[in-house]
């Protein structure tokens, strides 16, 4: 079914994916899993983050500046890796070039950062960012649905929160135009919103940067009264 994070024969490519011997594709170790255990260690260093947000902080700092002046709307914010070399490539090849091969180690890599699993251990449910119909059908999957489905199995809900229309792609907007570019863009879906009252949920997606996506998915939450959201992601860029 084209709605449930892959289509048909994305679905046979990712089962594929996971079956078939591979090497490292970082450092070219064979065999490998697709990232090895030396370069999660090598690249995945855990850094201080503000609870927050996830931007780094100094050692001791629990929350940054701008979000003790103005906090987001979703209560913390969990990210794995930083949005850098070798992750952003990582990321390209799972998202912009048809790799759905990618969900099983980016997820495995974001449960075992800190604080990931209690967040998990502790949702009700667990919401990926969806997708626009056309960006899903040119996409051919939902990358956040399958890291979701990794992560957290049943917990994972695909048909709670919902996506009303196609945005502009955010990467090439600054702060203030993601924002006012997402206005509008959530919803839950009618017949669950009355599920999610005081309810803790854990919002999934690939990357943050401003954390436009993230914000105005979490308002769509709270207006169905979810008590609690945590968001997490693969990878945090240094910009906010």
């Amino acid at each position: 079914m084209l709605f449930t994070g892959l289509t048909g024969i994305s679905r046979r490519l990712h089962t594929w994916a996971n079956q078939v011997p591979s090497q490292c594709a970082f450092c070219h170790t064979w065999p490998s899993q697709r990232i090895c255990n030396a370069c999660v260690a090598r690249f995945a260093q855990p850094a201080t983050r503000c609870q927050r947000c996830a931007l780094r902080v100094p050692a001791g700092v629990e929350v940054c500046g701008a979000c003790i002046q103005t906090p987001p709307s979703f209560d913390a914010c969990v990210a794995a890796v930083d949005y850098a070399y070798p992750w952003a490539d990582a990321l390209a090849q799972f998202k912009f070039r048809g790799d759905p091969g990618w969900a099983k180690a980016l997820s495995t890599l974001m449960r075992s950062t800190p604080w990931m699993e209690p967040a998990l251990e502790a949702a009700d449910c667990v919401l990926p960012v969806p997708l626009s119909t056309e960006r899903l059908r040119e996409r051919g999957f939902n990358q956040s649905a399958l890291l979701a489905r990794h992560l957290a199995g049943p917990k994972t809900d695909l048909h709670t929160l919902l996506r009303l229309h196609a945005t502009e792609a955010q990467s090439s907007l600054p702060r203030a135009q993601r924002l006012r570019n997402l206005r509008g863009a959530f919803a839950v879906e009618p017949s669950r919103a009355a599920a999610l009252r005081g309810q803790r949920v854990v919002l999934i997606d690939d990357v943050m940067t401003t954390g436009a996506t993230l914000q105005a998915a979490t308002l769509a939450l709270r207006e169905a009264g979810v008590a609690h959201v945590t968001a997490a992601v693969l990878a945090r860029t240094g910009l906010d």
